[in-house]
């Protein structure tokens, strides 16, 4: 057999394991991709889920606040509830949170309920 023949023939092979070397990455990287699909989606759902909650949850039996006592805020906290104020007697102030699942505090989330948990809490009234 010539040289240049082996040349050839290990070029042919070399080009032959990056063709396929290149194809079964290309397929893990499709199996990865759909998997983070799936749970994109899957998370997405959640949190579509978690905001149909926040306005459904005051009209659900059982709750232990009225509806018309509580003001959404979504930011930091989901609801100021002026717990009594429609009764004309107001009982206390919650800053309410509400979770579903699994899902844990943010770390704002978290600062605000510590501040709370202090009572660093002021009335200030702002004229002008």
């Amino acid at each position: 057999m010539q040289p240049y023949q082996w040349f050839l023939i290990v070029a042919a092979a070399a080009l032959l394991a990056a063709l396929l070397g290149f194809l079964v990455g290309r397929l893990l990287r499709f199996g990865e991709i759909s998997k983070e699909r799936k749970d994109a989606i899957k998370r997405s759902n959640a949190v579509i889920l978690g905001a149909v909650y926040e306005k459904v949850l005051p009209f659900l039996p059982n709750f232990p606040y009225s509806p018309k006592d509580m003001v959404f805020i979504g930011k930091g906290f989901d609801y100021l509830v002026l717990d009594g104020l429609s009764e004309g007697e107001l009982r206390k102030i919650v800053f309410l949170e509400v979770k579903s699942g699994s899902s844990r505090l943010n770390p704002n989330e978290k600062m605000i309920a510590a501040i709370v948990a202090e009572k660093a809490i002021e009335w200030k009234e702002y004229r002008f």
